[in-house]
């Protein structure tokens, strides 16, 4: 029998990395978070609002995002996008990821037959 705590806490560490790539992938236009939320959970990833926010800030103070307040409506928003920075780091992860990928399903492959 599997231990739920220690399932839950490598199914922790499992997606940690693929957020800020789930985030910085959804970049490319601005979003609020509110938004970006929302369009993760629309696409399947579950991300709680108490990790997305701390991830933005972090992204932002690495120079990978940059933000925008539109202060036009009654509510202000604070808008994020990928700064030249963030798109090419993006693009890196999402290369680095995609090989990663290809050599997992391989060894899932072989697990199988």
């Amino acid at each position: 029998m599997i231990e739920n705590n220690l399932l839950s806490s490598m199914i922790t560490e499992l997606r940690r990395g693929t957020l800020t790539l789930a985030v910085l992938s959804q970049m490319h236009m601005p979003q609020y978070g509110y938004s970006l939320l929302q369009c993760l959970e629309e696409k399947g990833i579950q991300i709680e609002a108490n990790t997305l926010y701390p991830l933005m800030r972090r992204l932002e103070s690495q120079g990978l995002l940059e933000n925008n307040w539109d202060t036009s409506s009654a509510r202000p928003r604070k808008y994020y996008v990928l700064s030249q920075a963030g798109k090419e780091i993006y693009e890196a992860l999402k290369h680095e990821w995609m090989s990663t990928c290809d050599g997992i399903n391989r060894l899932l492959r072989e697990d199988i037959i």
